[in-house]
């Protein structure tokens, strides 16, 4: 059920465009602002030469207009292509670490701010991968690739047409499945260790119903405020990071 789909976009920001040379992308042009030079600049315009990147110094005006995001922060990178991962290279990425397989799966998540975040915490706290649906959901694009602050680059995610028959397939190679819900289990009281999947919701609806019921826990993050929600980039953290708490059986 996977899709593999190259996708050309665009890097903006000094650390995502930093971390795209570091990762190995083919960045065919840079951007960068007309009179910036400092330490940060420099650092890239080295790496773009090392690539033999064509870049084109332009004003702050022409950035602002080629910018999606707002935050250009003097630099613009165009990358080659986006190539989604398959499924097999998560668990390959595990397999080379030595652990359990640990995977975000996002059930239609709108927000590219949302995406990238949710990816630059599945980076930090150990996941092997990401996997988002075809439909009803953003891809990679240049807000997903600065929220993620670089993380995208070292990050597999994954395309599929059918989340539920996608997570049907993992079960058989041996992962269970904890999606979030306000009327879930305490988490704590979760066993999340081993190969794990965690389903992260839609910001507005949750879960699909269809996706909630092939998940082996459903759980809930503890709430005393006074409104009835996180969000999902939050919710999403909080989750790996208990799982991180149990991997390392800590009390």
């Amino acid at each position: 059920m996977e899709e593999n789909r190259n996708e050309k976009f665009e890097i903006e920001g000094r650390n995502a465009v930093m971390e795209a040379f570091r990762s190995g992308k083919t960045v065919d042009k840079l951007y960068l602002q007309d009179g910036c030079h400092d330490g940060s600049i420099n650092s890239i315009v080295r790496e773009a030469k090392k690539q033999e990147t064509i870049i084109n110094y332009v004003s702050k005006e022409k950035l602002n207009q080629m910018s999606s995001t707002g935050k250009h922060q003097g630099v613009i990178a165009h990358v080659a292509a986006y190539e989604y991962s398959a499924i097999d290279e998560i668990f390959a990425k595990a397999e080379e670490k030595g652990q359990p397989p640990f995977i975000f799966i996002l059930d239609e998540i709108e927000d590219p701010h949302n995406f990238g975040a949710i990816v630059r915490t599945a980076n930090l706290c150990g996941a092997h991968g990401v996997i988002i649906p075809k439909r009803r959901a953003v891809g990679i694009t240049a807000t997903v690739v600065k929220a993620s602050a670089g993380a995208i680059a070292y990050t597999p995610v994954v395309k599929v047409t059918n989340l539920a028959k996608t997570i049907d397939e993992l079960k058989k190679r041996g992962m269970w499945f904890a999606c979030a819900d306000m009327d879930g289990e305490l988490m704590y009281r979760c066993n999340l260790t081993g190969p794990m999947g965690l389903v992260i919701g839609n910001e507005g609806t949750g879960v699909s119903r269809l996706v909630k019921e092939k998940c082996d826990y459903v759980v809930s993050i503890p709430m005393s405020g006074d409104i009835d929600s996180l969000n999902a980039s939050v919710a999403a953290g909080v989750l790996g990071y208990e799982v991180v708490r149990q991997r390392m059986g800590v009390k």
